[in-house]
């Protein structure tokens, strides 16, 4: 049975599509890849349909990773066939908890920095946006050191799953 994850930001073009490829990638690399789904998506549909943020995906391409990807935006009909909604800011993590048809569902929502246990109390991933280049390399060492110990929670969750 397959474990999924859906990282969600607000436009899905530029830290939501940064974790899904930073996600991705340790998912193969720890050899879940076939036990575990990693995708994203935006509380807003302002970009659906087109790929991520070129700065974005110079920064991923810059250290390995993937940059290919399409925005869309979240459904709450998703809810049900997620395991965990990772909200990449505490807007985020409201509007989608908000969306979810059940209590069940909104206790799916964590911030991806609740991850980190050295981010202290502010949880938030910065939107890069409307910054420079280097707000994207922030951007991705937040995303970096927080993936770590969602993947420990997964890998726990996964635990005796055949892919």
């Amino acid at each position: 049975m397959t474990y999924r994850v859906c990282f969600v930001c607000t436009g899905n073009i530029c830290r939501s599509p940064m974790a899904e490829s930073v996600f991705r990638a340790l998912t193969v690399e720890a050899g879940l890849d076939g036990l575990v789904e990693v995708d994203s998506a935006g509380t807003d549909g302002w970009h659906e349909g087109d790929g991520a943020d070129p700065r974005t995906v110079s920064v991923l391409e810059e250290h390995g990773y993937d940059g290919a990807h399409t925005a869309r935006r979240f459904q709450p009909s998703w809810f049900s066939r997620l395991d965990l909604v990772i909200a990449l800011d505490a807007g985020h993590l409201r509007a989608l908890r908000r969306l979810a048809p059940t209590p069940e569902d909104a206790a799916k929502v964590r911030l991806l920095r609740s991850y980190d246990p050295a981010a202290g109390a502010d949880l938030d991933v910065p939107d890069p946006y409307y910054g420079g280049l280097d707000g994207f390399e922030e951007c991705l060492e937040m995303v970096e050191a927080a993936s770590e110990g969602l993947l420990a929670e997964v890998r726990e969750h996964t635990k005796g799953r055949v892919a």
